[in-house]
């Protein structure tokens, strides 16, 4: 059991609520620590059982207060304020509204004024020791939420989580033509054909991906869809709704590009639903699609 109050960054206080465990299987059953990072906590004996060090082997008993002080170095991303839209901060994870054309983590050709770097000047400000991880990622062009672990534990309980699909991810995209029918779901299999394409394509050969989409409005030849994501394969909306005969406006890989109308892909990951990785409140965000496709939309109607 977590109580909200005492929990800290870089510690985690547990009350054991079972006998006859080991303080090993507590740490990877009831915590959901990964068994590398279980390794490293034996090793830099960070673990305590009622404020006292104890071997992982060892039992635990019902009540026992376990505690789990996490030590890392910062990563090394140069600090740079770009005026983030944080819009959530707890223990755990930091919520960030991600603008369009920004780089969520730096590349040998983009490595300034990318995400990292501006939740690496945050977190500082804060005067917060965290090694920063990113649970879900958004490609450049495309905008909204992306969530920032502060700890190894955060991130591998969220990262698992997102893999079993037991988060709610949701995205308004616009995309050319009408589509007919109110919703529908794409069930088609999306492979990358060589180890080095960035383009994915449907093949049978590929992953299973599933994406669900409802119309929110039909425009001039265009119509603006909500898609909710079943699994989360890389451009699987944009090789979806491509795949259907309805790319995504402004996507240069897959879509229909015209200039005049926006200047990058019209796909914005507006909500995410996820339990608190300790407390397992349920958390949800929205942010609101940003200007230039509000503006697509009104030049489309």
């Amino acid at each position: 059991m977590f109580k909200k109050e005492d929990q800290k960054y870089n510690l985690i206080s547990y009350i054991n609520e079972d006998d006859d465990l080991t303080l090993r299987e507590v740490l990877l059953d009831r915590l959901n620590f990964s068994v590398r990072y279980a390794s490293k906590l034996k090793r830099f004996k960070t673990v305590t059982v009622n404020k006292n060090f104890k071997k992982l082997d060892k039992k635990v008993k019902k009540c026992d207060l376990i505690e789990v002080e996490i030590k890392e170095d910062m990563a090394n991303f140069t600090p740079q304020d770009l005026n983030l839209n944080i819009i959530y901060d707890d223990f755990d994870l930091i919520m960030v509204d991600k603008p369009p054309f920004m780089v969520v983590h730096p590349t040998k050709s983009h490595f300034e004024n990318t995400m990292a770097n501006g939740v690496t000047d945050y977190i500082i400000k804060k005067g917060e020791d965290v090694k920063i991880r990113f649970v879900n990622r958004l490609d450049m062009n495309t905008s909204g939420l992306v969530i920032v672990a502060k700890n190894p534990f955060a991130q591998h309980v969220l990262s698992s989580e997102m893999k079993d699909d037991d988060f709610e991810k949701k995205y308004i995209t616009v995309v050319k033509g009408i589509i007919e029918e109110d919703e529908g779901t794409i069930n088609q299999p999306i492979y990358r054909p060589t180890d080095d394409s960035v383009k994915r394509v449907v093949d049978e050969r590929g992953q299973e991906s599933i994406t669900h989409y409802k119309v929110i409005e039909r425009l001039n030849d265009a119509t603006t869809v909500e898609v909710k994501l079943e699994t989360g394969r890389t451009h699987q909306i944009r090789v979806h709704m491509a795949h259907i005969g309805h790319p995504i406006i402004g996507d240069e890989l897959y879509g229909f590009v015209d200039e005049n109308l926006i200047k990058r892909q019209a796909l914005h990951a507006y909500s995410l639903k996820f339990r608190q990785p300790r407390t397992k409140e349920l958390l949800e965000f929205k942010a609101d699609i940003p200007e230039d496709m509000k503006i697509l939309i009104q030049k489309l109607k």
